[in-house]
């Protein structure tokens, strides 16, 4: 008898345990599990989303015109195309002016660029007094650098401004590219005490590679700029207009860009438009501005052997702590066993769970897996949106109005397994509620995948391809 009433309190208080559980709100438990990580938070940054490849640029070249010390940046690659030799150019004038530049790109993200920096490319770069290094270059046999890769996205300015997100550097981010149109994508700007955290992630890879310790390194920085010709000018007094850049980019002697069919024009300006299978023009629904907001933030660096699982926690441990409503964009969704988990458990105890993936996609193959993914989510309860808008390439999830993450990270294997990521986790409503007006006003450039939109696919897809796609992606 005295087991039975035991046993009667002890579930008594387990109930009441999980009842103030589900009271603590979402961003709370998530905080405090970045903590637990002994993951730093920093209060009081300023914040800006970029929502769009013009406004990156934009904002990204006028803090590089500005800056006094040192710029540095981490990419999964450079494009060689006409906003690398946009970017590079405005770098080299900056070394000119005795500002030291530092340059990562990984190894076999420059090999799966269709427009590849080659070692005359980069020849040309070092040239004009930039530290370029290729990341984990891939030597004999291949196969022992397929993992890990460097995916992350940094740039950070002077120690004071930082930027990260979904986007390398192509002018695809800007016009778009043919076969799917607008290029959607993801960054945003900080300023505050989280740049450290991103200096630090630089500071590593940039050790990691060349040896140099950075942390150690005193910068021999002139007491002013030195003094520039008129036609390097030309790049530090720029607005961003079309007619500028074209101008400019005209006038410059653009080094990198030796083949005749390749133009030299950086065409500024955000695409507003895609078009259907029949080539006519579809409006999309303007972007909204983008403000600035002090925000406090956690920067979750994913290092292999070092946070393997930080990623994949971080997914879990926001859904689980979930109450009304998940918001993920992400391009190639294929999430691994335990974020799956983590989903199907959000969608059964009555959470909103929407997801958008783009319809289109710029490799082939993953986009199938993505399909798969989401039905059977779908079927489960949750809403999936087909973004027709062009290829949606951003890495973004909102969870209760009340914090975000944007980075890197795909929800695939490579990104949530492999690869180095890097994601900043934002607790403040108002940059979140930014991000759900603009995941609200692109579900009206999307479809909402039903069982007719499912079964409008072919056979082939749906049944084999499909499948096949899901049952590889531990490898995607």
């Amino acid at each position: 008898m005295n087991r039975f009433i035991w046993i009667v309190i002890c579930s008594f208080f387990s109930v009441v345990a999980k009842a103030q559980l589900t009271d603590v709100p979402s961003d709370s438990v998530v905080y405090h599990w970045v903590l637990n990580e002994e993951v730093p938070v920093y209060r009081n940054n300023t914040v800006k989303l970029l929502k769009s490849g013009e406004e990156k640029f934009t904002d990204m070249f006028q803090a590089i015109r500005d800056a006094k010390k040192s710029v540095h940046l981490e990419y999964f690659n450079f494009r060689n195309d006409s906003i690398a030799n946009a970017l590079f150019n405005l770098l080299s004038v900056k070394v000119k002016q005795g500002v030291e530049v530092r340059a990562l790109y990984d190894a076999f993200g420059n090999m799966s660029n269709n427009r590849p920096l080659k070692n005359r490319h980069v020849d040309a770069i070092r040239n004009m007094g930039i530290q370029l290094f290729k990341w984990d270059p891939v030597k004999f046999p291949w196969v022992n650098h397929i993992y890990p890769r460097d995916h992350r996205k940094i740039v950070v300015i002077d120690d004071e401004i930082a930027y990260t997100g979904g986007m390398n550097v192509a002018d695809y981010y800007v016009v778009g590219l043919p076969e799917i149109g607008q290029w959607r994508d993801m960054h945003m700007r900080i300023q505050g005490g989280a740049v450290k955290e991103l200096q630090k992630a630089f500071h590593e890879s940039w050790k990691k590679e060349t040896k140099q310790d950075l942390d150690a390194y005193t910068y021999k920085q002139p007491a002013a700029l030195q003094p520039i010709n008129h036609q390097d000018s030309l790049l530090l007094h720029l607005k961003g207009t079309e007619e500028e850049w074209n101008r400019a980019v005209q006038l410059m002697d653009l080094k990198l860009r030796k083949d005749e069919r390749e133009s030299g024009e950086y065409h500024a300006g955000p695409v507003n438009h895609a078009t259907d299978e029949a080539g006519n023009i579809i409006p999309l629904h303007p972007l909204l501005e983008s403000k600035e907001h002090q925000a406090t933030l956690a920067v979750l660096d994913r290092i292999p052997r070092k946070t393997p699982k930080i990623m994949r926690d971080l997914y879990t441990v926001s859904l689980d702590a979930a109450q009304d409503k998940v918001l993920i964009i992400n391009p190639y969704f294929a999430p691994t066993h335990k974020v799956k988990k983590a989903l199907k458990r959000a969608i059964d105890r009555g959470v909103d769970v929407q997801i958008m993936i783009p319809s289109k996609s710029d490799i082939q193959f993953t986009p199938d897996a993505a399909y798969n993914e989401v039905n059977k989510l779908r079927k489960r309860g949750a809403k999936v949106f087909l973004y027709d808008g062009g290829f949606h390439h951003s890495k973004v999830m909102m969870v209760d109005d009340r914090f975000c993450t944007v980075g890197s990270t795909n929800l695939d294997s490579r990104s949530l397994r492999y690869d180095y990521e890097l994601n900043v986790v934002v607790f403040n409503k108002e940059v979140t509620g930014e991000l759900v007006t603009m995941f609200e006003n692109d579900a009206k450039d999307s479809r909402v995948l039903t069982d007719e939109v499912w079964k409008s696919r072919s056979w082939w897809k749906r049944c084999v391809v499909g499948r096949l796609a899901s049952l590889l992606s531990f490898c995607l």
